[in-house]
């Protein structure tokens, strides 16, 4: 019986193994075979040698192409107008608007309100628009002369029109900048000249007369002294004296027909504008009457007598 079974098992394990040889039973499942472990061998390390670590193989870092830089489109230089850059300076923001500025170099200065000025090649006269300082033989005549020499000798003369362009005695009519000082409204603010509207050159009439309101106010130039009037005192003699010599008086001058103002009887003299001086008139000692003004202000001391000599 023994031998019998034990005939059985050794036929039975020789089946198992013909059947793993062969690729399994069927119906049971062979097992994939597991690939062989590397084994590595680190030499050991020194003690407190610390172990390198293994290196990592950096991962290849994609290449950005640079994007282009944007290429700004060129910008148009503006050219700042010359008149604006001249309205910037105080008080002079009246300057009209559209007129041309004509740079002009000083040659002389005349009196408070009057200059000769190289311009384009040529000798000019220039009349400051819109104000009028004292003529000769009138007070404060000097201190006006010598306040406008101190505005506008040595520096840089910059012309600005308003609507007319001359006189009828030729004279330029002008704004006059120079340097950094509108000169007109520098005069009538510090006390040494007048404003004298004429129409139609106007643009800044309004900031000459707000100016002259503030240095009448304040007293300053010929508003802190008042022109003096002369008194006729009669003089009492004990000898008869011989009589001066008179003055002859030009005769009467025929009126009619003519543009000649009342306030001068005995000349023809046209009524503003322009405003003239004495230098602009060919005549000296005449009557004022002053019942009828004297817009030209030839008779400064108010004695009755213009352009006195």
């Amino acid at each position: 019986m023994k031998r019998w079974v034990s005939g059985v098992m050794a036929v039975g394990w020789g089946l198992l193994l013909v059947g793993c040889a062969g690729g399994g039973i069927a119906g049971v499942p062979t097992p994939s075979p597991v690939p062989p472990t590397e084994t590595r061998i680190v030499a050991p390390s020194a003690p407190g040698t610390p172990r390198p670590s293994p290196t990592e193989v950096p991962s290849p870092t994609p290449t950005v192409s640079p994007s282009p830089t944007p290429t700004a489109s060129p910008t148009a230089t503006k050219t700042p107008n010359p008149l604006e850059t001249l309205r910037a300076i105080p008080g002079a923001e009246c300057l009209p608007s559209g007129r041309p500025v004509e740079s002009a170099r000083l040659v002389r200065v005349i009196d408070g309100d009057t200059i000769d000025v190289e311009l384009g090649g040529l000798i000019r006269r220039v009349r400051y628009i819109g104000i009028n300082a004292p003529e000769r033989e009138q007070p404060f005549y000097a201190e006006a002369t010598e306040a406008n020499r101190r505005l506008v000798e040595g520096k840089p003369l910059l012309l600005v029109r308003d609507v007319s362009e001359t006189d009828r005695y030729g004279r330029l009519l002008r704004y006059v900048i120079a340097g950094k000082v509108f000169v007109n409204l520098a005069l009538v603010r510090e006390g040494y000249a007048q404003v004298h509207t004429a129409p139609p050159d106007v643009s800044c009439a309004a900031a000459f007369i707000k100016a002259e309101r503030e240095a009448r106010a304040a007293g300053r130039g010929l508003w802190g002294r008042a022109a003096p009037i002369p008194t006729r005192t009669p003089t009492r003699t004990l000898m008869p004296t011989r009589a001066p010599a008179l003055t002859p008086t030009p005769a009467p001058t025929p009126t009619a027909g003519r543009n000649c103002h009342p306030a001068y009887p005995t000349v023809c003299i046209p009524p503003p504008p322009p405003d003239l001086d004495c230098g602009d008139i060919p005549y000296r000692n005449f009557p004022v009457d002053h019942r009828y003004g004297d817009p030209h202000r030839f008779d400064g001391d108010r004695d009755g007598i213009g352009c006195e000599r």
